[in-house]
């Protein structure tokens, strides 16, 4: 994999088996390609940044490391870093603007978001009703505070975020807000001010984080401090997001190509916390406005969901091109499963029929699509804001409004390797726990009937005679 800071400017293979050089820069050119002839399709030109290949002096690699390395979170520390070949992969800074080359002199503020999938499964394979009704999100939080990653389970569901209801996609934010675990982080001028570092060591203050933000959100300085001004902020800075997230600043063929109906899949899950308040209110009708054909949120969401037959109905399609492999191993660079990541591949992606005629052809689309549509649902989203008076505005850099001043911005989207091929059984897997746990230990609770089944079924064996 690729290891790079948001504040870097390059990246340098991480190693494992001691690839060979040559190994190494087919590795970094199928990254390169794959943001370039693939992913670019699906965002758009100004919303991805593949970056290039480039060699360094060995001197400089190595030093380069035993500075970073005391930085490096703590689960990322047993992993050595490529000193031998000198290739490494030349990336913006994106917790600056991208909108122009030259280095922006005002203060800079970028908000980092992690959406995950938006979607509620619809696909016709999904074996647990649940799945149809409780978002993928919200189920894993309870298995991950279980297993100790997060102590507490986040009230954030990402379909209400992907929903264009600007009430639900604030309540969203706010709630990863005071929850942020690894899914937002905040950076003043490209230090991190919010946020998690790592697993554990989290900045979740909003009194701290108000004062980095009030510069930002009032410059004049006619707010007092207390509560009050806290909330405030927090609420402008809710606001700004939500319309950044709405802008449309790219055009691509992906705003052309619908891939399944939204409407095809509920439009909320259960499990949200917004939700449950409108219940408990005597509402049982959560709005879902739509996004904006032309904003990021869409264009993500329209790659998720690639995935319309659900982890459930692609395993078998899995096996499917694993038993053909077997059978035909030298087919596996025909089949393009490591590249070459080009027009070719990306045109293949484009079918969207989901009846299966039994061939490899289908299978293998539908794993590729599975694969784009993991790496969508894992991304992240770069916001990145500076103050601008109003005669400094010009048309040709997107602005922003709030209370008391305005901004111009740029929305960025990284982390788009490609999901391995071979970690579709773990996927599988992990699935089955993550609804098992949830039924179990989440939806019995509320349900005593579901919970008596669960008791006698840790207790007996069901046996089966003839009759």
């Amino acid at each position: 994999m690729v290891l790079w800071n948001r504040n870097s400017r390059c990246s340098v293979l991480q190693h494992a088996d001691s690839p060979t050089s040559e190994e190494i820069l087919h590795h970094l050119q199928n990254i390169v390609d794959f943001g370039k002839h693939v992913m670019k399709q699906f965002f758009g030109e100004n919303y991805v940044h593949h970056g290039e290949i480039i060699q360094l002096p060995l001197d400089f690699v190595r030093q380069l490391c035993l500075k970073i390395q005391p930085e490096r979170p703590e689960s990322r520390c047993d992993k050595d870093m490529d000193t031998l070949s000198g290739y490494a992969m030349c990336l913006p800074n994106l917790t600056r603007l991208q909108t122009y080359r030259f280095v922006e002199p005002r203060p800079i503020l970028c908000i980092e978001i992690k959406p995950k999938c938006g979607f509620i499964p619809f696909s016709s394979h999904v074996s647990q009703e649940i799945k149809h009704k409780v978002c993928r999100y919200c189920m894993h939080q309870h298995l991950k505070v279980a297993n100790g990653k997060w102590k507490r389970p986040s009230k954030y569901c990402p379909v209400d975020l992907f929903s264009g209801n600007k009430q639900r996609m604030h309540f969203a934010l706010k709630s990863l807000l005071q929850e942020a675990q690894n899914n937002l982080k905040i950076f003043k001028n490209g230090e991190l001010i919010y946020g998690c570092k790592d697993d554990q060591e989290c900045s979740s203050d909003w009194n701290e984080l108000a004062r980095h933000l009030k510069p930002f959100f009032f410059p004049s300085n006619g707010l007092v401090s207390g509560p009050h001004c806290t909330r405030t902020i927090v609420k402008e800075l809710i606001h700004v997001i939500t319309l950044t997230l709405l802008s449309s600043t790219d055009a691509c063929r992906a705003g052309d190509m619908k891939t399944v109906p939204v409407s095809q899949g509920r439009s909320y899950c259960e499990a949200s916390a917004f939700n449950k308040e409108l219940v408990r209110n005597g509402k049982h009708k959560l709005e879902s406005s739509g996004l904006p054909r032309g904003c990021l949120l869409y264009k993500t969401l329209q790659a998720q969901m690639l995935d319309m037959l659900d982890i459930e109905g692609l395993y078998p399609l899995y096996n499917r091109v694993e038993q053909y492999l077997e059978e035909f191993p030298e087919e596996r660079s025909t089949l393009q499963i490591d590249g070459p990541y080009n027009e070719a591949f990306y045109e293949k992606l484009l079918d969207l029929s989901t009846e299966d005629d039994g061939t490899i052809a289908f299978a293998l689309t539908k794993v590729q699509q599975y694969r784009i549509a993991m790496t969508a649902k894992d991304c992240s989203i770069m916001i990145a804001l500076s103050p601008c008076l109003q005669d400094e505005c010009s048309e040709q850099r997107p602005v922003v409004l709030a209370s008391k001043t305005r901004f111009t911005f740029s929305v960025s989207v990284l982390d788009l390797d490609l999901k391995p091929y071979e970690s579709i059984p773990h996927q599988y897997k992990l699935d089955g726990k993550i609804v098992n746990y949830y039924l179990k230990n989440v939806q019995a609770k509320d349900d005593p009937v579901m919970s008596s089944l669960f008791k006698e079924n840790e207790d007996c064996t069901l046996v089966l005679h003839k009759v």
